[in-house]
């Protein structure tokens, strides 16, 4: 007789998706021209947006979710380097400028394209979350390479909405499961 083993282990994808959303959403405040680039932003990026993340992703690599645990620590470290990239000149490490920052840009929205195309057959706010991302990064990236301005700071607005993606389905996964039903659509 065969047996069967229950995995009991919590979601862990709401825990990703908070870390996510949330930083995101503050960091945009910041490239939307609301606040300057302060500690709050590089505590959550480290801490809620980095090993948040990654703690996320390792839960997801038990639960043999390789599609959660490869963007959930994926993304965990960007956070992570991208604090760095702020913080390394500080030690004397030579400071990005504009084309080596729209590269780094370009390539994580290269990277999220791939998860982009992976979510077409999944839910819709899966496919608004990387959609909006891959936006965001191309937006990143191309006011990097040119210093405009004005496309810093949409991509600020659009990075808003990407984060509030996020944010929406870590609470619509923890609110159904708490409630038994589904609430909030995914």
């Amino acid at each position: 007789m065969e047996q069967i083993i229950k995995d009991t282990t919590a979601n862990p994808a709401p825990l990703g998706l908070f870390g996510f959303g949330m930083t995101t959403i503050l960091l945009n405040f910041h490239n939307a021209g609301f606040y300057e680039l302060n500690s709050m932003i590089m505590g959550m990026g480290i801490f809620i947006g980095g090993i948040q993340q990654v703690i996320a992703g390792i839960m997801e690599w038990k639960k043999g979710n390789g599609f959660g645990m490869s963007a959930f620590m994926s993304y965990g470290f960007f956070w992570l380097s991208l604090v760095a990239i702020w913080i390394l000149p500080l030690m004397g490490v030579v400071k990005p400028d504009g084309t080596s920052m729209g590269f780094y840009l370009g390539i994580w929205g290269l990277f999220t394209l791939a998860f982009y195309i992976g979510t077409l057959n999944g839910n819709t706010i899966g496919k608004l979350i990387f959609g909006s991302l891959v936006v965001l990064f191309a937006l990143l990236s191309v006011a990097s390479f040119t210093g405009n301005e004005s496309i810093h700071t949409f991509a600020g607005y659009e990075g808003i909405l990407c984060g509030l993606f996020a944010f929406y389905e870590g609470a619509a996964i923890v609110i159904n499961e708490k409630l038994g039903r589904k609430v909030m659509p995914l």
